[in-house]
């Protein structure tokens, strides 16, 4: 079933936009690749996506220095999320931005995944000044883009159109770039309670997301990370209607695993069938179970693309485990951390990691030696 929706929409996207890329096409672009390897990517004085890129606080100076550490330890790959409000707010100086930013990354020899939108978490953002941390809690203030009303209002979609073919056009041809994540965690969502019609909304609007990307003509392939590991990717039958479009509509196949290695290796057997390259393009939460020690190994053995979330600790308070929204880490550290690899200063959370990372990036495609001791 997941074929013959496969072959539906590339028939249709080549009547009407350009296609799909094969799995030939997609396989020979990754061959010419390097094993990707890097972090999810926000600077520790960015509380999200709007204090990153704004230009108030847009900081090139720290970027520099993190990206410097990143490479310093093997990544050649970060993955970062845009926001069409600040395309909205003022496009020129966004896309000076992102270029600046994509200036800093290659004089460190990294190469960027970038983000168009992201369901995850606050579903009402806004420009301007962002609010501070929320003591002890993890991600307190990431926003969501577009957010909830945006989402469900279609008259709007033309100016989110205008956003995805503002940036894909400018950068589809930049080597900077290595792919574009038109969603992250389409489905994802805040509740029910709170976001009733969002799978709705989502559903209708991915696709074009997609055909408006896709419409630049880019040579960098699509892609949007599949989430939901409790489905079986390999079975029809176990897909969601938003799952579907995204194996549908990705020229290279990515996906999100916070689980234990067993787990991560089954969800690689299951994207494998579908005979293309895979990315990881979210992994690594220490007290869930996924680890580099356990997941980037098999990661590098399988030539999948493996992206960690969190570089630097910082505003974003990833170290604190998903659970201190219930329970907010006020009065102590974590006993373990959840995400991130380097402290505020550069120095390592855990040696051994990033000795592995090290060692994993400087080893041939599909070599997984064990760094000693």
């Amino acid at each position: 079933m997941v074929c013959t929706v496969a072959v539906a929409a590339a028939a249709v996207a080549g009547a009407q936009q350009p296609a799909r890329w094969t799995a030939v096409q997609a396989n020979n672009w990754y061959d010419q690749q390097p094993w990707l390897v890097g972090a999810n990517y926000i600077p520790a004085n960015a509380i999200n996506q709007l204090e990153m890129w704004q230009r108030e606080t847009f900081d090139p100076s720290r970027i520099d220095r993190e990206l410097a550490w990143a490479a310093g330890i093997g990544m050649n790959t970060v993955r970062v999320f845009l926001h069409n409000l600040l395309w909205e707010q003022d496009s020129a100086g966004f896309v000076g931005r992102i270029d600046r930013f994509l200036q800093i990354a290659s004089s460190h020899h990294i190469r960027v995944i970038l983000v168009l939108f992201d369901s995850c978490w606050d579903p009402d953002p806004h420009p301007g000044p962002q609010h501070p941390p929320v003591p002890g809690v993890h991600n307190s203030g990431w926003v969501q883009s577009p957010g909830y009303a945006r989402l469900g209002d279609a008259a709007r979609y033309p100016s989110l159109a205008a956003y995805v073919e503002g940036v894909v056009g400018t950068f589809g041809h930049d080597p900077r770039v290595i792919a574009w994540d038109v969603w992250n965690e389409p489905d994802a969502g805040m509740g029910e309670a709170r976001e009733p019609h969002k799978v709705e909304w989502v559903a209708r609007l991915l696709p074009s997301a997609f055909t408006w990307a896709r419409d630049r003509h880019p040579s960098q392939p699509l892609t949007s990370g599949l989430s939901h590991g409790e489905h079986d990717w390999s079975n029809p039958h176990e897909l969601d209607r938003i799952e579907k479009i995204q194996l549908a509509d990705s020229d290279v196949l990515s996906f999100h695993n916070y689980d234990w290695p067993e787990t991560f290796a089954a969800k690689i057997g299951q994207l494998s069938a579908y005979g293309r390259p895979m990315l990881c393009t979210e992994y690594m939460a220490r007290g869930n179970g996924s680890t580099f020690d356990g997941s980037l190994p098999i990661g590098k053995r399988h030539n999948v693309a493996m992206i960690n979330w969190g570089l630097v600790t910082g505003k974003t308070q990833t170290r604190f485990p998903w659970d201190s929204w219930q329970r907010p880490y006020t009065s102590s550290e974590p006993a373990i951390w959840f995400h991130d690899v380097l402290r505020a200063d550069g120095t390592p959370y855990r040696r051994r990691e990033v000795e592995l990372i090290k060692a994993l990036s400087a080893a041939p495609k599909g070599v997984a030696p064990v760094p000693a001791e």
